[in-house]
């Protein structure tokens, strides 16, 4: 099965600048990260904030170019940004915002907004039928078309987006911390939608989150990023099950478990470094509870561990393995 989105060793920078006439800073949100999504199949990507994770799924989309690297969809490149290609290309990919509030115009009914990217596409047909459909395959009725956003829960808001998102019948859809500001039970609901859709349209997804327990419950495939980068990459099953680098090691012990708690507990301590001022060698070390000393002056490279498993770690390295032996 060839990918329907293929991310090949991408890269982003930003240049930032402390105080009013502080020095200019290049902070690199995403650092040589290759990614793919199969038609049909969830790509969880996990890590706490300022990850890279957004950035990740901006550019995954073209909302963002990458300064290094490229980006494939269904095996042609990425249109250029703002391009006519790059604009017709937005009807095949959407994406899922953490705020529906804050990606809703305030000012009219949801169903105008539901219809309107029909009418910037240029696809022809009853809008507003189209729109009702949308509205009940979410699981709204008509009348929560007529409201405006303000009037609706914030669960119900999030399923306008989403039927915004699929009117167009897209193939790749992203969500970034689609669930993170509504309630538990709301969350369940939300996601159990997302699965039923993506089953009944075969939609490929990348869901971006810092919450294990709903990555678990929706990912085929787990990312895990942090500072940047790739450190772990597995099937589902297999990460949450046995996780192999120390700091997936550490999220997911920490992770709320239904049963009897497989992974001894791991409490990492001090902050996450500075973007800004990244660590010399692998940048988790000073977190790390594991730490070699080589892993103070040598970033360690993404490699498989196992079929479909890999882990960017010194300790899991296959020379590792073989001088342990």
């Amino acid at each position: 099965m060839s990918a329907l989105l293929d991310l090949h060793d991408i890269a982003r920078s930003y240049v930032t600048r402390k105080g009013l006439f502080g020095q200019r800073k290049l902070v690199r949100a995403v650092d040589g990260i290759s990614l793919t999504v199969n038609p049909g199949e969830t790509l969880g990507i996990v890590g706490e904030s300022g990850s890279g994770k957004s950035t990740l799924g901006r550019m995954a989309l073209g909302l963002e170019t990458p300064d290094e690297g490229h980006v494939t969809f269904d095996g042609a490149p990425m249109p250029s940004h703002g391009t006519p290609a790059w604009r017709a290309l937005r009807r095949q990919m959407q994406m899922v915002f953490q705020d529906p509030l804050g990606a809703l115009d305030r000012r009219l009914p949801v169903i105008e907004q539901i219809i309107e990217p029909l009418i910037i596409h240029g696809i022809d047909g009853d809008h507003r039928r189209a729109g009702l459909t949308a509205l009940s395959a979410v699981g709204l009725s008509a009348d929560h078309g007529l409201r405006y956003p303000h009037e609706l829960s914030g669960g119900q808001r999030q399923r306008v987006v989403i039927a915004r998102a699929l009117i167009t019948d897209p193939r790749l859809l992203v969500c970034d911390e689609p669930v993170s500001a509504l309630d538990v039970s709301i969350q369940a609901q939300v996601v159990n939608l997302l699965i039923d859709l993506q089953a009944a349209r075969g939609l490929g997804m990348v869901f971006i989150s810092h919450d294990l327990r709903v990555v678990r419950q929706i990912a085929a495939r787990v990312a895990v990023m942090y500072l940047g980068r790739v450190v772990e990459e597995a099937a589902a099953t297999d990460l949450f099950r046995a996780p192999q680098h120390p700091y997936t090691r550490a999220l997911v012990s920490a992770a709320p478990s239904p049963g009897p708690r497989r992974i001894e507990r791991v409490i990492l301590t001090g902050e996450p470094p500075n973007p800004a001022a990244r660590p010399t060698g692998c940048a988790f070390h000073p977190r790390c509870p594991v730490a070699l000393p080589r892993c103070r002056t040598e970033a360690p490279a993404l490699s498989r561990i196992a079929p479909g498993h890999a882990a960017a770690c010194h300790l899991l390295s296959p020379a590792a393995k073989v001088a342990a032996r």
